[in-house]
């Protein structure tokens, strides 16, 4: 198509007219855009700073903190595309379609949001404590918006989404101070049980991390065919804990070798044929 000047001359003059009448709202749009984002960062930071010196839990607090951190950019992102003389009703219609498609893609990572939000509010667990929870356990590292981050004793790192914890079982070793081991230990017949007893009964009263009260048990637990069972249920702190439930079974192997005690191994009985 060939244009002659005289219709060029025309759309030159409505562009520079449209570029002139529109420039003013562009840069009105990226100022309000630059300074909200940089006040934003102020307001974040601000709020942060007052739920921590409220002594709010960290989870919390950071949770708190990133939903109002994302509600700020919404409504400068809102205010941004107004000052670009984008109309509200044409903007909210594309906003909704937006959000029903996100919505019905991201229904998994609902669910997780969900899930930290029950997390965060009914408290099943906090940083730093140890729970078993969808088949690994390990202690509490991060509970962030859709996962939980926990570190497990060899030091590894496992994300566990927040919609299967939340709707899981949870056994949280830390809520409780003090904890009770139960261990098993067999001896043949030939022992003399009350020996037996008095000897694993003095290696916990001997050991200062078992605790007095409650009173640690010595019982028997079960008479099977190759061996007397006896329950040992001493009680530690929580923090204690592994250390009492090695250290009892080591220095029980230790006193009984030290009696000429025999600890009866465990026998597999043979399913007949």
């Amino acid at each position: 198509m060939n244009l002659n000047p005289d219709q060029l001359s025309d759309y030159t003059n409505t562009f520079l007219k449209v570029l002139i009448d529109y420039t003013p709202k562009l840069i009105s749009a990226l100022i309000i855009l630059f300074v909200g984002l940089y006040a934003i960062r102020l307001i974040n930071r601000f709020i942060r700073r007052v739920m921590f010196k409220r002594n709010l839990e960290p989870t919390l607090t950071k949770f708190l903190a990133d939903i109002l951190l994302w509600v700020l950019r919404v409504i400068l992102f809102v205010t941004f595309i107004e000052k670009l003389g984008v109309g509200n009703s044409s903007f909210v219609a594309i906003l909704g379609a937006m959000g029903l498609a996100v919505g019905l893609s991201l229904q998994g990572s609902l669910s997780n949001f969900a899930g930290g939000m029950l997390i965060i509010l009914f408290k099943p667990f906090r940083v730093n404590d140890t729970i078993e929870a969808q088949g690994v356990t390990g202690t509490v590292s991060e509970i962030q918006i859709f996962v939980t981050k926990l570190i497990t004793a060899n030091n590894q790192t496992i994300f566990i989404p927040n919609g299967s914890l939340s709707n899981g079982n949870i056994i949280n070793y830390s809520m409780e101070k003090i904890r009770r081991a139960d261990l098993t230990i067999a001896i043949s017949y030939d022992t003399n049980i009350k020996e037996a007893k008095d000897i694993i009964t003095a290696v916990l009263q001997n050991n200062p991390k078992v605790l007095q009260t409650p009173a640690a048990e010595v019982s028997v637990k079960n008479l099977t065919d190759t061996a007397i069972q006896l329950a040992v249920r001493p009680w530690a702190k929580s923090q204690d804990f592994w250390g009492v439930y090695a250290d009892t079974l080591e220095n029980c192997k230790q006193a009984f070798d030290t009696a000429g005690i025999i600890i009866q191994p465990f026998v597999k009985e043979s399913s007949k044929k």
